[in-house]
């Protein structure tokens, strides 16, 4: 193909078998395009392609589906994304409708039988580790292997105090659940191999293997990159398929076992955190000192 197609925060580069997608860094861009940069996603990936008419008077929208799996990022977003954050769509100018036209005509001309069977695995790759992020609860981390929880005193439950901070194994888990920041209810979850689909789970601000959001953390750019990054590890370390039989029994893996003295650089950001409650008015002074010192105490 060769074309490059410049639209609205993005551009598309397309190749004999791909097309790669960059992302501009401009302050309007969606921060989640920050984060990602480029993008190379294989037309095997890709389910469909449409054209179609703009909001914005003079503009058309290039709108390409991913088949179900075959990228992390939007099979952990699970259709939250808000319409301009959405990756596999090019705003154009009106003027740029006939090659984008050409462009959808020759992908659907290349499209096999199997572009509407979801992938039998990724095939776009999901933002690299080290990844972490601040919610209400906690600090999350990635780093490839494992899953970090570290809580925070001023947001974490006593039932995650009790617990203590967590770290989960990529070969422990099965799955991760993200809902977005941008609701009610906004959480990062994490799902245990072993657990059966029906299980009641506590809620979210109860459950050791769960972060929650609120307002100011968590944004979809911080956590929706490294969820989509452990739902890629997590399906890189499954085990090869066997037949299932009545008589199997459920394979069961030992709880996280919870870190028994937490970095200096955890201790640094709970400070750090206390420190901006404190000047918010939210803690006292006694209260500030006090807890301060347990903190060090830990180092």
């Amino acid at each position: 193909m060769g074309d490059v197609l410049a639209g609205i925060n993005s551009s598309w580069e397309f190749d004999t078998d791909s097309v790669l997608i960059r992302f501009e860094r401009g302050i309007r861009t969606p921060k989640l395009f920050h984060v990602l940069g480029e993008r190379r996603v294989p037309y095997e990936a890709l389910r469909s392609a449409e054209l179609v008419p703009g909001t914005r008077r003079g503009t058309v929208v290039l709108r390409a589906e991913p088949r179900p799996g075959a990228d992390p990022l939007m099979e952990a977003a699970a259709g939250q994304l808000r319409e301009t954050s959405d990756p596999y769509r090019l705003v154009l100018p009106a003027e740029h409708e006939p090659l984008a036209a050409a462009w959808v005509s020759e992908l659907t001309s290349v499209l096999g039988p199997r572009a509407q069977e979801p992938a039998d695995r990724h095939l776009v790759a999901a933002p690299a580790a080290p990844l972490q992020f601040k919610a209400y609860d906690g600090k999350v981390s990635f780093d490839g292997r494992a899953v970090s929880f570290r809580w925070f005193w001023t947001g974490a439950s006593s039932a995650k105090w009790k617990a203590g901070d967590q770290s989960f194994p990529v070969g422990e888990l099965r799955g991760v659940r993200w809902r977005s920041p941008e609701v009610v209810g906004g959480h990062l979850r994490l799902v245990r191999r072993g657990e059966a689909e029906d299980r009641e789970r506590p809620e979210a601000d109860q459950d050791p293997a769960a972060v929650v959001f609120g307002l100011g953390y968590g944004l979809v750019h911080e956590s929706l990159p490294l969820a989509a990054a452990v739902l890629e590890a997590v399906r890189a370390a499954e085990p090869a398929p066997v037949l299932e039989t009545a008589a199997a029994p459920a394979v069961r893996t030992a709880d996280p076992v919870a870190t028994v003295r937490p970095a200096p650089a955890d201790i640094a950001d709970r400070i750090r955190h206390l420190g901006e409650l404190h000047g918010a008015g939210l803690l006292t002074d006694e209260e500030f000192s006090a807890k301060k010192a347990e903190l060090l105490a830990e180092l």
